[in-house]
């Protein structure tokens, strides 16, 4: 039978894209359709290389064309992407930026920043970290850059930074720039100086998501952050403590304020519970159970998931290699699913902010 390229878009403007609650024709997630007999080839450009719903939307597409057109046709869809971005985030080439922020230090959040930037690279996506917790940078340390200088080049007069790489990331942190050492006393103005230069001044290139672990608390950096770039938005870490959660909420709070505005993407409760390496199908809530999702909910936000308590992921952090590049199954696993989360709601945000127009760039 003859087909024609108008009764593949009809077919296909039956699929709904799960997220976005429009079809793909007209989000222009279709391009690329090549007829030659009965032999059917397209592509359908996701909003993220980590959505989740892709193996979903793919069956959806070949039902489509099944049932509208003709089951006798021989269809090959290719799924690809196109991180989508809503607006100039002040750094070149940069069309996300993550903030990973908690009320409270000790509870993972840098550990989260950096599976989080590289369970994002695992999906195909092209990841920075930058370690913006001046008073106690974990990068170096957490992947095994301890001494490690940045290079430096000069452009136009101007010194340019160019961030290291290590396992498919970018990465910089004033870690990379002082005495592991020596104690430095960073007064207000030379913090706010310090971290704009990690922005501004590196090289970045061309990067779907910018992570950046902010220090714990409400201070000088977070107001620097947020107000010198627009953050595409947050993600909250705690634990189920309460004394976490009381000062988590004071953190969402300071992003929601009305001079700072930063969406909130969703809540993350690390060290949830403990799992033995000998039970791995138990759980046991040491330190409560539902804080993290009680959070969510009241900030009117996702929850993410719950990160376990396991010796592994703390050494795979000090060996320089964090756990979502491991064999350990269970915590990596747990890791990906939040990153592709993340990038899940990045996509939702985006296509809201700007009223579904130009969700991939026509």
């Amino acid at each position: 039978m003859q087909i024609t390229k108008e009764q593949v878009l009809q077919a296909l403007s039956h699929v709904e894209e799960p997220d976005l609650k429009k079809d793909l024709v007209t989000l222009n997630m279709i391009q690329d359709v090549h007829i030659d007999g009965n032999k059917l080839a397209f592509s359908v450009v996701l909003t993220t290389p980590a959505c989740p719903l892709k193996g979903l939307i793919e069956n959806a597409c070949r039902n489509a064309i099944s049932h509208f057109i003709s089951p006798e046709i021989e269809v090959t869809v290719n799924m690809t992407s196109q991180v989508t971005t809503q607006k100039n985030t002040g750094v070149p080439g940069v069309k996300n930026i993550i903030a990973v922020a908690s009320g409270k230090g000790g509870v993972g959040k840098s550990t989260v920043a950096a599976n989080l930037a590289l369970g994002l690279a695992a999906t195909g996506a092209q990841v920075g970290l930058i370690d913006a917790d001046i008073y106690g940078p974990s990068v170096p340390i957490m992947f095994g850059l301890e001494g490690a200088r940045p290079n430096a080049t000069q452009e136009n007069g101007k010194t340019r930074i160019e961030p290291i790489e290590k396992y498919g990331i970018k990465l910089l942190s004033i870690g990379f720039f002082t005495d592991p050492n020596q104690p430095v006393p960073w007064r207000g103005p030379m913090v706010s100086t310090a971290v704009k230069q990690l922005f501004n001044d590196a090289d970045w290139g061309d990067l779907d998501y910018l992570v950046v672990d902010l220090p714990p608390g409400t201070g000088d950096i977070h107001i620097t952050v947020t107000q010198s770039f627009p953050i595409t938005g947050a993600v909250i870490v705690t634990t189920p403590q309460n004394v976490a959660l009381a000062d988590a909420k004071k953190g969402v709070g300071m992003l929601m304020m009305e001079s700072i505005n930063v969406p909130i993407l969703g809540v993350i409760e690390n060290m949830s519970y403990f799992t033995p390496a000998e039970l791995p199908e138990n759980k046991y809530y040491i330190f409560g159970q539902g804080g993290g999702a009680k959070l969510a909910e009241l900030v009117g936000a996702p929850f993410l998931g719950e990160l376990p308590l396991v010796k592994s992921v703390s050494e795979s952090g000090d060996a320089g290699k964090p756990v979502v590049l491991t064999e350990d199954g269970v915590t990596s696993a747990v890791f990906k699913d939040i990153a592709e989360r993340v990038a899940q709601q990045i996509s939702i945000n985006n296509a809201k902010a700007t009223g579904y127009a130009d969700v991939i760039n026509r």
